[in-house]
């Protein structure tokens, strides 16, 4: 005799919990790191609003009695921080144009043009970031000061517009464009830099957006290299104009925070102008060949 089992009516629902608890416990950590990175820049907008005897008041007051908005305005009138931002902008841009261009021209030849010791010229290429920025900073300064441009942007313009980082971002991404595609527009006639220029590149925008945000972010935010090679105060960026509210004896905090808010504002627009691509870059350029 046949014995029919019915299917149980209880069904295990442990695995499902625990799966929500994971996810719980994860959005919350991620809230609560986001939120410890968050309050600096919170701190700092908040500063650049108050009177420079309530910075450091206790309890902290997160929103100030009174907006001193003031502050901003002195910030751009006390010394010459148009003149800075535009320094900053004419390097940020210009080196971004110049490393974007060089590096996907190098990452093309390397992905996509077979010639002898392809591999091993890549590697050592590579290997060059491996080099501490400290230990090359003597024979740059000696090279731009034989050629002429110590306390001049185009030091820093050409310094930062050749970096093995984005030859290795833009040689992993053409990789995965098939080669059957170019095989194609060679056959129809385009020339080597016409497949770079009409095919590749237009398919690029994942890789450039990221290469964008890093070397505009990069050049934004240097310190070093400006004071290096800038001795004049009308070549001054902003990271170096800064230091005007720094002085010896005193600091000026709400000043400081009030140019601090304003410098940031440029990189907060690029980012988000560029995330879309940026998060597609990112995820689609890996590590083949």
């Amino acid at each position: 005799m046949e014995i029919v089992t019915e299917p149980s009516v209880y069904t295990d629902t442990s695995k499902p919990r625990k799966i929500a608890v994971k996810k719980l416990i994860t959005y919350i950590a991620l809230t609560l790191v986001s939120l410890i990175m968050i309050l600096p820049f919170v701190w700092m907008l908040s500063a650049s609003l108050k009177a420079e005897s309530e910075i450091f008041g206790f309890p902290i007051k997160w929103i100030p009695e009174t907006f001193h908005w003031s502050n901003y305005k002195e910030v751009w009138t006390r010394v010459p921080f148009h003149i800075y931002y535009l320094n900053t902008l004419k390097i940020s841009v210009i080196t971004t144009f110049l490393l974007v261009i060089n590096s996907s021209l190098a990452g093309y030849a390397f992905a996509k043009i077979k010639f002898p010791e392809n591999n091993i010229l890549f590697f050592i290429y590579i290997a060059t970031m491996m080099i501490p920025y400290q230990v090359m900073m003597i024979p740059q300064f000696m090279l731009m000061s034989e050629i002429g441009l110590v306390n001049s942007h185009w030091a820093l313009i050409l310094l930062g517009s050749f970096n093995p980082f984005g030859v290795f971002l833009f040689r992993q991404f053409f990789l995965s464009i098939p080669d059957e595609l170019l095989e194609a527009a060679r056959i129809d006639g385009l020339s080597e830099f016409g497949i770079y220029r009409k095919i590749i590149m237009p398919l690029s925008k994942p890789v450039i957006a990221t290469l964008v945000i890093f070397t505009f972010m990069h050049a934004w935010n240097d310190f070093l290299g400006p004071l290096i090679y800038l001795t004049s105060d009308h070549l001054y960026t902003l990271q170096l104009g800064i230091q005007h509210f720094v002085t010896e004896y005193n600091t000026e905090y709400s000043l400081l925070m009030a140019a601090a808010v304003s410098a940031i504002v440029p990189t907060i627009l690029v980012y988000f102008l560029a995330q879309d691509h940026f998060i597609k870059g990112v995820a689609n350029t890996g590590i083949k060949g």
